[in-house]
């Protein structure tokens, strides 16, 4: 009688398999081209924002002789009020927005995971609650409560706004991951998990989320895409501080100089708008690129 030893795979062995995952991702993200560019102008973003900006001066001296300079070698993006460089604005403007962006997103798919999987998985009165408070939650205005919460709390750092904005965010990604794990609880491998005992923690992360992940991910992404319009929108009142750098920190400040009556000044305004648009069509395509990918029946109507 022979035993059969099943080994772990090793950290090789897990790279090749991760490298081989991510190539034949890239083909079937290459078959869709919109998704490709999406994809690129994430990146390209990315390292704009967070690599970029340590190997880039940041140039904040006023100059008064430079001020609303149009477009040239010296600034291809022209000059703001002050005579600062709009794109060195942008390069450094980047890092703050999408981190807030990133982390709001973060912040409202952990709750949203978390609840939601209880909330499936116990059910009963833990259930009822959970969603008594997502009904609740997703009637109320999500704008003015923001404006609300902004004006009270005064965010005085990029990081306690991300997490404003993330605890306003989850109640509707809460009801969808709800009903996506009722709908596999049921499945063969989670009874079997469930009769081992594994506990709840395993079943939710081990067994049920990893066949969320695609589903997850679009979510997570169109979550970083509203989190981008709200904290600008919020800037642009002045609610939170406005010093450093931030894309809605540069709109604040250029209406505030009346940038939108002088033509001069029109590459300072659309420079931010422009930078927040692209951004935001790559999310959206990159995130339609994934819905694609990952649903069979997409797949197989492409």
């Amino acid at each position: 009688m022979s035993t059969a030893i099943l080994a772990r795979p090793t950290a090789g062995q897990r790279l090749l398999g991760l490298w081989l995952a991510c190539v034949g991702f890239l083909r079937l993200l290459s078959q869709r081209p919109v998704g490709l560019v999406g994809f690129i102008g994430i990146v390209f973003f990315l390292l704009l924002a967070f690599v970029a900006p340590l190997f880039v001066p940041f140039q904040n001296d006023p100059s008064l002789v430079d001020i609303y300079l149009t477009p040239s070698q010296a600034h291809p993006l022209g000059t703001d009020f002050q005579g600062k460089d709009v794109l060195n604005q942008i390069v450094f403007g980047g890092r703050d927005i999408l981190t807030v962006a990133i982390l709001a997103a973060l912040v409202s798919t952990v709750i949203a995971i978390t609840f939601g999987s209880i909330a499936a998985i116990v059910g009963g009165r833990v259930d009822s609650t959970i969603l008594a408070i997502t009904d609740v939650t997703l009637t109320l205005p999500k704008l003015i409560l923001l404006i609300a919460v902004a004006a009270i709390l005064r965010p005085t750092s990029f990081v306690f706004l991300a997490v404003i904005l993330g605890l306003l965010q989850w109640s509707s990604l809460l009801r969808q991951i709800r009903a996506q794990v009722l709908s596999l609880k049921e499945r063969d491998y989670v009874e079997a998990a469930r009769s081992l005992d594994l506990g709840l923690f395993h079943i939710v992360f081990r067994e049920i989320l990893p066949t969320m992940r695609s589903y997850i991910a679009i979510h997570f992404i169109f979550a970083m895409t509203e989190a981008m319009y709200a904290q600008v929108f919020i800037v642009i009142l002045g609610l939170v501080p406005v010093s450093g750098s931030n894309w809605g920190i540069m709109l604040y400040f250029a209406q505030g100089q009346g940038a939108l009556f002088f033509r001069d000044s029109i590459w300072y305004i659309l420079s931010p708008i422009l930078a927040i648009t692209l951004v935001q069509l790559s999310l959206v395509s990159f995130a339609s690129a994934l819905e694609d990918i990952f649903n069979p029946r997409l797949r197989g109507s492409a």
